[in-house]
Formats: structure tokens, C-alpha cells, sequence
């Protein structure tokens, strides 16, 4: 099982980078290997708070899409998720409270993979970053 980071979407339906084409060649390969690709609702809730801030309600719409395309599943998180988030922002320096808390809902699911170009994921141990 691997966790989508709200960067995924984001680049996908996004103007040219060079990680809208490596994010479309890792998900073909992911998908073609079979993996199953989770989410939460924290991703979506950066969609709305990213697009928002930039005045691109526009982009919401598709982002959604998206992710809705390429997530099994979307994963929930309660009180236990974000207090073990709080301990991960106390002993990895550099996690912001977003990858805690995703990092914190990943532990719960059980899962270690995460497909995201954040270089913050790569400080926290036991994630192994795709991207």
C-alpha cells in the first residue's frame, strides 16, 4: 500500500514541471504493478486550503478528480493520530504538522510508502519516500 501527497494531484493538474511527468510515470508503474494507492482527508482539506490561498477555485474541481481516480481508498484520522503526530513534530526536526499528521496516519494504516516530492518525509524514519 502506498499514501498520496496532495503534491501529486497538484502536479498532475498542474502547468508543465518536470515532476507532472514523473509523477504520471510513477503512478502508470505503480499501477501496472499493482499496487493499492490510499489517501486521507488531510489531502484533500491542503487541495482546498492550497487552492483557496492562490485564488484558483477553479483547480479544486480537477485536483479532486484526480485523486478520486487514483485512491482505493481515503483513510480517516481521530484524536489518537494527531497527538502520535504531535510526537513525530517533537523528535523529527524539519516535519511540518501536515506530514505529521499523514506520516501519523500512515503508521496507523500500516503502511511505510508515500508517494510525494516532499523531501521533508525522507527525515522521518520508517517512511521510505517514491518521488
Amino acid at each position: 500500500m502506498i499514501f498520496i501527497d496532495s503534491n501529486v494531484p497538484m502536479y498532475l493538474v498542474g502547468a508543465p514541471h518536470p515532476n507532472k511527468d514523473r509523477a504520471l510515470a510513477l503512478l502508470a508503474q505503480l499501477v501496472r504493478a499493482g499496487e493499492r494507492l490510499v489517501t486521507d482527508v488531510e489531502v484533500y482539506q491542503e487541495l482546498l486550503h492550497r487552492y483557496t490561498a492562490i485564488q484558483r477555485l477553479d483547480a479544486i474541481d480537477a485536483a479532486f478528480e484526480s485523486l478520486d481516480a487514483i485512491a482505493d481508498d481515503i483513510l480517516t484520522f481521530g484524536l489518537s493520530e494527531i497527538r502520535a503526530a504531535r510526537v513525530l513534530i517533537g523528535c523529527v526536526d524539519g516535519l511540518s504538522a501536515r506530514d505529521a499528521l499523514h506520516v501519523a496516519v500512515m503508521r496507523q494504516a500500516g503502511i511505510n510508502r508515500i508517494l510525494s516530492f516532499d523531501k521533508g518525509f525522507d527525515a522521518c524514519p520508517g517512511v521510505d519516500r517514491l518521488g
